[in-house]
């Protein structure tokens, strides 16, 4: 089985994510949508949150799994028996931060990193820009699936 996850806070998820997610289900056989916990970091929204704006955006996708996970994503993927990791690129600056995070990972597992670059019409949404969208009461709906639109 071809099972790849593809990692992120996903605070919240956005269309940038969601069309990186439609587009994996054709290349694997399961893509497992792994929400990181860094307790660390403070979220907009809560995991609990988070993990059903994604089980409701992907609800007809039987081929999308969304679970929680801490620590180094390899030796999650080790755990869950994932060879691949999901990643989509949206600019140079993408590329440059993944492609460091991508060879570390090989080092460390020789998990592969597959890199998906968003459409045109997503690659300037990020969860960060959302969030402020969000803040300052602006017109987030049209940056996000319709799971997330009821903010």
């Amino acid at each position: 089985m071809k099972r790849a996850i593809f990692p992120g806070s996903f605070d919240p998820l956005t269309l940038g994510h969601y069309d990186i997610i439609k587009r994996g289900v054709d290349l694997f056989d399961e893509i497992v949508v792994a929400i990181g916990i860094n307790a660390e970091k403070k979220y907009m929204f809560s995991t609990k949150k988070r993990k059903q704006f994604i089980e409701e955006a992907f609800r007809d996708y039987p081929k999308v799994k969304v679970v929680t996970y801490k620590g180094l994503t390899v030796d999650f993927c080790k755990e869950i028996d994932a060879k691949f990791i999901l990643r989509g690129l949206r600019n140079p600056a993408d590329f440059e931060f993944e492609k460091a995070i991508a060879h570390t990972n090989r080092t460390l597992s020789k998990i592969e990193t597959v890199f998906l670059l968003t459409s045109s019409g997503t690659s300037f949404i990020s969860s960060s820009i959302v969030r402020d969208v969000i803040r300052n009461k602006g017109n987030y709906k049209l940056l996000v699936p319709e799971s997330v639109r009821v903010v």
